[in-house]
Parts: structure tokens; C-alpha cells; sequence
């Protein structure tokens, strides 16, 4: 068969429930990390003009966080 990984794991209802769920949070994170590259700026320098600190934009930009709306 010539199917992916991921598409076999898609076929199970539960897991593409979640992956489901998941992917909007996972393109959040994919955006922000491309727009911080993009502009040509590190973590530090972008703790340093939005106020979070660089730890937390690390958490974040690895999915280890759960941002307000605010944040």
C-alpha cells in the first residue's frame, strides 16, 4: 500500500479527532515561529519588544504552553 504514516493514523476516528483538534494550535505555533524568523530575531529580542519572557516564548513556540488571549 502506498499510504503515509499519517494517513493510516488518520483512518483511526480517535487519533484524527485529535489531530483535528490539535491542528489549529499547531499552525498558531508554526506562524509565530515563521514570523519571528522572518523577521531575522531571536527569542530574547522578541521577549524584549512584546513583554514575555523568552522562557515563555520557548514554551510556546514548543507547545509546552497555554497562552491567554491576551499573552
Amino acid at each position: 500500500c502506498s499510504w503515509s504514516f499519517e494517513e493510516k493514523l488518520l483512518k483511526d476516528e480517535g487519533f484524527r479527532k485529535e489531530y483535528e483538534y490539535l491542528e489549529a494550535e499547531f499552525q498558531i505555533i508554526k506562524e509565530i515561529i515563521e514570523a519571528r524568523k522572518d523577521k531575522n530575531i531571536t527569542q530574547k529580542e522578541l521577549s524584549d519588544l512584546t513583554g514575555i519572557t523568552q522562557g515563555d516564548i520557548s514554551k510556546i513556540e514548543n507547545g509546552n504552553a497555554n497562552p491567554s488571549l491576551k499573552t
